[in-house]
């Protein structure tokens, strides 16, 4: 695990508000919003103007007031907002030119017209205004959410979301509480259950390999398929083992002990590896998967993103499906039949910390 993954993966959080409540007022241009005494049409914000290092972050007191233009929308306040690798990334630019894609679909705006850019994907507030269409939450109402790449995130005082896109907060989290879960939360629930086709009535007695288990990410999945039943092997550093035994976690390998890839090979094979890890893993993780019996191999980290920043969006597409090929086929010469498949993360974010994942399933 690099040491960018090691820092950021201490989930950031910022709190953002110190408000207990939020007042009812009379609608002033449209929006029921208590904030100030005439029209919004500035917030404070961090916000980045160019791609680059931490110094391109810049704190502004006058970046633009979202404003709803579907009816199924909804604004909301900030309370807390946290952080994530993804965010790391996209301050040096990575995935920019499929996020580009992805606001512009018809490449009508001028190159660079996403800044001023706002970080954070994770947000726990307070909705101020609904759309016309919004029937499930009201002004007042609190929530949280995890907000898609493309999407002005939440280090700022409002963020503007899609009513699907944000869920009312659990009661008994705080603000803070509730920041640091929802975008891990959801890539473990679409890494397990979307792609890697585990459920609460299918998971007794299946192996389970999470690679880099201390993580946001592995942290949830521990959990997750330890309740549903199954036995959970983790790869961590020595000083996270009590913490993951903790979570439910049967065998804790240390990785920082050797190469990790020997005791794990001295195990019996595994139904399932989850890989927030990358880099080399692919090339003897493989080896572990139950032969013949539909095991899967789900990873976070793939070159997609690398590849469409690098080469543009349709050779990065043609690159990347070259690239998980040549794994696939890598994998048939290891006694497996291997289909591969590159699926989305999310419902909500289609592009989660590696923005997609790919999965490679024994037959």
């Amino acid at each position: 695990m690099t040491s960018l993954r090691r820092l950021v993966h201490s989930r950031v959080l910022l709190h953002l508000s110190e408000s207990p409540g939020v007042h009812s007022s009379l609608p002033r241009c449209g929006r029921l919003l208590s904030t100030s005494s005439r029209c919004r049409t500035v917030m404070p914000a961090w916000v980045i103007d160019k791609y680059g290092s931490n110094e391109v972050l810049r704190f502004t007191k006058n970046a633009s007031f979202p404003i709803i233009n579907y009816p199924n929308e909804v604004i909301v306040k900030v309370f807390a907002a946290g952080l994530n690798p993804i965010d790391v990334a996209m301050r040096g630019g990575y995935g920019a030119a499929t996020l580009s894609m992805k606001r512009d679909p018809l490449n009508i705006k001028q190159s660079g017209s996403e800044f001023p850019l706002v970080l954070g994907r994770d947000v726990s507030g307070v909705i101020m205004e609904c759309g016309l269409d919004v029937k499930y939450f009201r002004e007042r109402d609190e929530v949280w959410a995890a907000i898609p790449p493309w999407k002005q995130g939440s280090l700022a005082e409002f963020v503007v979301l899609s009513a699907n896109e944000v869920s009312h907060k659990p009661k008994c989290l705080s603000h803070i509480e509730a920041a640091a879960i929802p975008y891990v939360a959801t890539t473990a629930w679409s890494a397990l259950v979307n792609t890697g086709g585990l459920r609460k009535d299918n998971c007794a007695n299946k192996r389970i390999l999470i690679l880099g288990g201390s993580g946001g990410v592995g942290t949830f999945a521990v959990q997750m398929v330890k309740a549903w039943g199954a036995h959970v092997t983790v790869t961590c550093s020595q000083n996270a083992e009590r913490f993951l035994r903790g979570l439910g976690a049967d065998h804790v390998v240390d990785y920082t002990a050797g190469p990790v890839e020997e005791p794990l090979s001295a195990l019996e094979k595994f139904d399932l590896i989850l890989d927030n890890v990358g880099g080399d893993t692919e090339r003897w993780a493989l080896k572990l998967l139950k032969p013949w019996s539909g095991s899967k191999y789900v990873t976070l980290v793939t070159p997609f993103m690398q590849n469409t920043d690098r080469l543009g969006v349709a050779d990065g597409m043609m690159q990347t499906a070259a690239t998980v090929a040549s794994k696939a086929l890598k994998a048939v010469w290891c006694y497996q039949l291997v289909s591969t498949v590159i699926s989305s993360m999310s419902q909500n974010v289609d592009l989660t910390s590696d923005l997609f994942g790919s999965s490679l399933q024994s037959q």
